[in-house]
This record gives structure tokens, sequence and C-alpha cells, in this order.
């Protein structure tokens, strides 16, 4: 669970016998609604982008998709690992709360429904 936290002021967190402080002065919020992976044999690269409907479209007016890459994450596969494992929970806890969360276009196979 998150822990509340004063905007601008440095966090201290025991663990393990280690002080550790979360400096959130800096922090930047954006919306994602889509990510794009890469890897390589050291790392996990996670694009967070941003889609939406073109405002401004191209001859004839057909519709675009607009993907704005906003961030790059590049992380070690430990810490990939650790992310993919906390969203997993987090989404978990969430669905035993308020119900499945759908994801379009992916169908679960009949065996798991």
């Amino acid at each position: 669970m998150a822990e509340e936290v004063p905007t601008g002021e440095p966090h201290p967190t025991q663990q393990q016998g280690l002080q550790v402080r979360v400096d959130e002065r800096d922090i930047r919020t954006l919306y994602v609604n889509m990510v794009r992976l890469h890897t390589t044999q050291e790392e996990v690269v996670m694009d967070l982008i941003f889609s939406m409907p073109n405002p401004n479209p191209g001859p004839g007016g057909q519709l675009e998709m607009l993907f704005k890459v906003s961030d790059r994450a590049i992380m070690s596969y430990p810490t990939a690992k650790k992310l993919a494992q906390s969203i997993t929970q987090l989404v978990k806890r969430y669905e035993q709360q308020f119900g499945e969360v759908a994801v379009p276009g992916l169908q679960r196979p009949a065996q798991q429904r």
C-alpha cells in the first residue's frame, strides 16, 4: 500500500536498519495508456506512450492515431521482474475488490474463465 508523503519533503523509510530517503520534490506526473518494450541482453527498455486520435489528420481526412512517447525507463532484468511482480499483485488486489479488469482485444482461454 502506498504511503502518504507530504509534497516537496524528503520521506524517511526504515528498511532492514537502513534509513532510505525518497525525494519527490521534482516528481512529474503523466498519463500513459500504452507501453512499448524493447530488450537487450542486459536491460529492459520501456517506452511510456500516450495514444490518441491525431488532432491534425493528413490529406483526405483519414483517421490517424498519434503515439506520443513521453518517457523511457531503462532497467535491469531483476528490477523489471520486481516491477512485474508488484504490478501483478496490485491488479489482483484491485480485481478482488472491484471485479475483473477487461483488456480490449485480449480473450482468456475457456479453461481459465
